[in-house]
């Protein structure tokens, strides 16, 4: 790898620290490159994505950014798994290490908050940010219907009492 190559991947690596709501770094040794697969896989469906980079070339392209503190983490054959959503990547991870023992999560960081395995996993356990919306839409509806109903019962009602008055004077 040549200089101006070097320099690129640290480019990379330095957008995506700084744009990420969540970085995960795991230990991969001993993953077969089927089962690197799945997990990149699984990691594209919920919208991150996985990177297996220098740590050199890494540290380089921390330097600076709000999640520093995740250098230290660095060391032997690391994998950063990302993404946008500050829980999807820590989701996909911990799902994946529930199957295979093989990869070994060491820490991450949530912008400027370092984290540490335990981290990862209470982040993993949080709704996502669809799951959010959701339950925001959710409450937010419900009043509404509620209202809606509340307001066509009466007029039901009333249309059930003048139909069986008419009954009564036609009879």
């Amino acid at each position: 790898m040549d200089r101006a190559q070097k320099e690129k991947v640290v480019e990379e690596l330095g957008q995506i620290f700084e744009s990420s709501g969540v970085v995960v770094v795991a230990r991969y040794e001993g993953l077969t490159v089927a089962e690197m697969q799945v997990l990149r896989g699984a990691m594209r469906v919920a919208g991150g994505a996985v990177r297996v980079a220098k740590n050199r070339l890494a540290k380089i392209a921390l330097e600076g950014k709000p999640c520093e503190s995740i250098g230290s983490l660095l060391t032997g054959m690391t994998v950063l798994a990302y993404s946008e959503d500050p829980v999807a990547a820590a989701k996909v991870v911990q799902d994946f290490t529930k199957d295979n023992k093989k990869l070994v999560v060491l820490g991450g960081a949530m912008g400027a908050t370092a984290l540490d395995p335990a981290g990862v996993e209470a982040v993993s356990k949080m709704p996502s940010r669809e799951e959010l919306i959701a339950s925001v839409v959710a409450c937010i509806g419900a009043p509404a219907s509620g209202l809606a109903g509340a307001i066509g019962a009466p007029a039901s009602n009333i249309a059930g009492i003048l139909s069986s008055i008419e009954d009564r004077a036609a009879a």
